[in-house]
């Protein structure tokens, strides 16, 4: 019987919790030769990209593969740069890459944790930009039989935090590039935050890359540091009604207006529960974001991660009636289960 293997180093968390196998695939074929493996073996398999999204309520009783397939290629025309990735290449090196090469377009998205394979499944976004902005296609592979197919951006079906990734194309299959399109005309995105304040007229790409890298390191703690999965909760999107109710009894409250509805910010939410600091066994709020908890001091269990988010869901549903979802992966012992159910 072999030792199980720690999965701390491999989960931004910093939680711990083992796996019976890890393997590292640096290119399709590698990917698909240790999936068949452990299928041979009848073992629960997990891809795992940069670890920033998922959270080990328990031992993971299979085998874990890690995506590590590199390479950036790029093409232009007149209008556009074309910008093919390796779904393991860390998505904010790749922004950075680009910047320095004259490439615009990816800055509000800076310093999102995690790699370009993680990218399109849970349809990133941060300071009024979305991946599926950008997105021409996604590579997926066939994990039993070894066949691509390239998904376009409207066959990935990205909606608010969400991809087709997560309804289909879960067993069986993984991300193993993703498509970029970047228009060359370049136009500053300037709706939330701190880029409110800057003037649409001198700001450039270096500016708002500069200023989303401000803004999420003064709230955001480093992981290298402080145990976390970035933001834990989705921004909620409520009809009208109660988005309406809400704002006549908290006016401060903030709201943005989508095509399905009204979006929220979970964060403030939580804030106004007075939960920032709170803490449940080695598990704690962030002191300067709420939306983010952390692994405090290192002795969080993903049980503790588990119970304050139960916590703090039913805290803000007893007083704003809005139900708030995890945005992170729970991972169990025999792999994902329902986030929602898990914290109800």
């Amino acid at each position: 019987m072999n030792e199980p293997i720690s999965l701390q180093s491999f989960n931004t968390f910093g939680l711990k919790a083992n796996a019976r196998h890890i393997e590292t695939a640096k290119n399709t074929d590698e990917l698909c030769r240790y999936w068949q493996n452990a299928q041979d073996q009848k073992l629960p398999i997990l891809i795992l990209g940069g670890g920033s999204n998922v959270l080990f309520i328990e031992d993971f009783n299979g085998t874990v593969i890690r995506n590590c397939i590199s390479g950036i290629e790029i093409t232009e025309d007149e209008q556009q740069w074309h910008i093919h990735v390796g779904a393991g290449e860390n998505w904010h090196n790749l922004i950075k890459s680009l910047i320095e090469k004259h490439i615009y377009g990816l800055e509000n998205l800076a310093l999102i944790p995690g790699n370009v394979g993680s990218a399109p499944i849970q349809n990133i976004g941060a300071y009024g930009k979305e991946l599926k902005d950008v997105c021409a296609y996604v590579d997926i592979v066939e994990l039993s039989t070894g066949k691509v197919t390239r998904l376009t951006n409207e066959e990935c079906q990205f909606g608010y935090r969400d991809s087709i990734f997560k309804h289909h194309y879960q067993q069986g299959y993984a991300i193993i590039a993703v498509g970029l399109v970047l228009n060359k005309h370049w136009e500053p995105i300037l709706t939330y935050g701190d880029l409110a304040k800057l003037s649409p007229e001198t700001v450039t790409p270096q500016i708002v890359f500069d200023s989303v890298c401000g803004m999420r390191t003064s709230k955001l703690p480093d992981p290298a540091l402080t145990g976390n999965a970035g933001s834990f909760f989705k921004n909620p999107i409520v009809d009208i009604k109660l988005a309406q109710r809400l704002k006549s009894k908290y006016p401060f409250c903030p709201q943005y207006v989508q095509h399905n509805g009204v979006k929220l910010a979970a964060g403030w939410l939580i804030d106004q529960c007075g939960l920032k600091g709170y803490q449940s066994g080695g598990a704690a709020v962030h002191t300067k974001q709420a939306l983010v908890l952390i692994n405090k001091e290192g002795k969080a269990s993903g049980r503790d991660i588990v119970n304050l988010a139960s916590y703090i869901r039913q805290k803000v549903f007893e007083r704003f009636g809005v139900q708030l979802e995890p945005e992170v992966r729970f991972i169990g012992r025999h792999g994902e289960i329902n986030a929602v159910d898990a914290i109800s």
